[in-house]
């Protein structure tokens, strides 16, 4: 039985992550990066594709656990007859090795104790050779290598190890796990409270730059710390989400790999920084991008590895049962080969904003800039996957040729505010071109509403963006209509599911429907209300989306209203991005939703 997601925490060196369960079950965790084959995969299967247990013996319960106070350094009170004891766990920042570090201190009595250390490399399908040698384990398999050092004797076991052990009142038992790569000699001991402590300090460090003081500073905060753990340090890309195949629908096969770099998410978490102070970061992304698209702008992909690679090949993994039997589970995503046409308008906007926010600037970027408008200046006009990533044929999805008209919109605030060199004129005319081409083919007056795409009668929750940016305020008449339609047609439960599902979806879509509501979509709808002035209406909304985030205020893709559960990969990227976003605009008179509506008005 797969646990809730909600019974999960986040730990992450900024280069990879782990997922620990509330009764300290360690089961999901890839090393040494994002996209690499998981060690611990029991999140998708169960304890036969690894996982790494720490917990009393016996039976227990779960007294409580947060964060440590602006990092992400876990800490879990469990409880059983004999007494209680805390678990802290992190992942220190990366230094010459990637390390999980495990701490089990006595709270009160003696607390009889079992750890179970299970890897299965290859996200489960493969037992590793385990050798011991004193108080340190080695699991080895082919190019992977894991080290646990402890304070205790661990017998070793068929792939793996585990041990037997008490913690009295004011006595510490520490792990330390290490991937040591081919070639590596391995580390020596080193001291687990200095680790703690380290990994305690940089985190409070990076928090507190967060130059946001408002009435939900820690709910942003925690959501900012989310968003720089999955950012990978080498490189500067933003990965979606640190897990693959968490299913959209339980029991479904609408089931993919996130753990890549989308151009969308990642300028979108780039804007969520820049709004809260974070400009070093905008910097390292903006190098990143550079990297990923150079090149024709016509190969430009929707996403990346976290280098910037480009083959992301997708593979079925036929030994893994899924999430809550939820098959296949995939790994790569074919979507890298869609063509997207919104991503240029978010290319855009996120380097028009890091502009306004004082960004140096780089000359490469506006090169860069250059030639993907030059490709638009055609390529707008032509059908796309649209940004759900439709398996079926390409439409010319409504969303999609407004963010065009953002994309050649920020070309002209460039020249105009900015004062690079650009043909403003002909870019002028072109965004009239596609502001009314959207207008008259992407609105069906008869219903009062702009449409999924051209002649349709389905409905999109991304039509939302359109006020945030720019391309009509959300006063307008046809904006109201779009957003009562929404109101109407695809929410449940007062959250917003993103399109309409029924036969005509799945023939565009390429996939049966069936999935949770959109946790995005429904910040976007908050957003629109403040922007047309109704502040309660949209902080009731916000506030209804923050109940719910995990105990440790963490936001899977979707919930499920009918289950009362989040779904979808997890924790999400694309989720704790508006949440950043909407904080802020709830707290100051102009926010990030009125400074990027702002940005598009003529």
């Amino acid at each position: 039985m797969s646990r809730p997601l909600e019974h999960y925490a986040l730990l992450g060196d900024t280069r990879t992550a782990a997922l620990v369960a509330t009764d300290g079950s360690i089961d999901w965790l890839c090393l040494p990066r994002f996209d690499s084959g998981a060690c611990f995969a029991a999140l998708l299967g169960d304890h036969r594709h690894g996982r790494w247990t720490l917990a009393p013996r016996g039976r227990f319960r779960a007294v409580g656990r947060a964060y440590r106070e602006d990092t992400l350094v876990l800490e879990t009170r469990l409880a059983c007859a004999e007494g209680e004891v805390r678990i802290t766990d992190c992942m220190p920042i990366r230094g010459d090795y990637a390390d999980l570090v495990r701490r089990v201190e006595g709270v009160r009595g003696r607390v009889p104790m079992r750890t179970e250390f299970a890897p299965r490399f290859d996200y489960g399908s493969i037992v590793p050779w385990i050798r011991a040698e004193g108080r340190r384990t080695h699991a080895l398999a082919g190019p992977d290598h894991l080290m646990l050092d402890s304070d205790i004797t661990l017998e070793t076991t068929h792939g793996g190890a585990a041990a037997e052990f008490s913690v009295a009142e004011g006595q510490r038992v520490d792990f330390r796990l290490a991937w040591i790569a081919p070639g590596q000699r391995s580390p020596e001991r080193l001291d687990v409270d200095e680790r703690i402590e380290h990994t305690t300090r940089w985190w409070r460090r990076w928090a507190g730059r967060c130059g946001f003081t408002g009435r939900y500073r820690d709910a942003v905060v925690r959501s900012l710390i989310t968003l720089k753990a999955l950012t990978y340090a080498p490189s500067g890309g933003i990965i979606a989400a640190p897990t693959t195949s968490l299913p959209e629908h339980l029991g479904g096969v609408r089931n993919w790999d996130y753990r890549f770099c989308w151009i969308r998410d990642a300028t979108m978490t780039l804007m969520a920084l820049l709004a809260a102070g974070y400009t070093e970061e905008a910097r390292a992304w903006r190098e990143w991008l550079l990297r990923a698209v150079a090149g024709s702008p016509a190969q430009m992909q929707i996403m990346y590895g976290v280098d910037g690679e480009r083959r992301l090949p997708e593979l079925e993994l036929d030994w893994l049962p899924g999430y809550a039997g939820s098959a296949p589970v995939r790994v790569g995503n074919e979507a890298a080969a869609q063509f997207q046409l919104d991503v240029y308008g978010e290319l855009m906007d996120a380097l028009h904003q890091a502009r306004a926010h004082g960004i140096p600037p780089d000359p490469d970027a506006w090169r860069v800039q250059r030639t993907l408008m030059d490709f638009l200046e055609s390529g707008w006009s032509k059908p796309d996957n649209g940004i759900w990533e439709m398996r079926g044929p390409r439409r010319h999805f409504t969303h999609s040729k407004v963010m065009a008209w953002a994309a050649v919109d920020r070309a002209v605030k460039a020249v105009e505010d900015f004062g690079l060199d650009g043909p403003v004129d002909r870019w002028k005319r072109l965004r009239r071109e596609i502001f009314d081409e959207v207008c008259e083919r992407g609105y069906d007056p008869d219903r009062g509403t702009f449409t999924q795409y051209y002649g349709s009668r389905s409905l999109d929750a991304a039509l939302l963006m359109m006020p945030n940016v720019g391309f009509l305020p959300a006063g307008d008449e046809r904006v109201r209509g779009t957003v009562l339609a929404i109101e109407k047609e695809l929410c449940q439960d007062g959250l917003v599911r993103r399109y309409t599902m029924d036969a005509e979806s799945e023939r565009i879509d390429g996939l049966p429907p069936g999935e949770g509501v959109f946790l995005p979509c429904s910040f976007w709808l908050a957003d629109n209300y403040l922007l047309r002035g109704e502040t309660e209406r949209g902080r009731e909304l916000f506030e209804r989306l923050l109940s719910l985030r995990n105990d440790v205020g963490l936001l899977a893709e979707q919930y499920a209203p009918d289950e009362g559960r989040l779904i979808g990969n997890f924790p999400q990227a694309l989720s704790h991005i508006p949440l950043v976003d909407t904080a802020l605009t709830l707290a100051q008179p102009h926010g990030p939703a009125e400074q990027r509506a702002q940005a598009g008005r003529e």
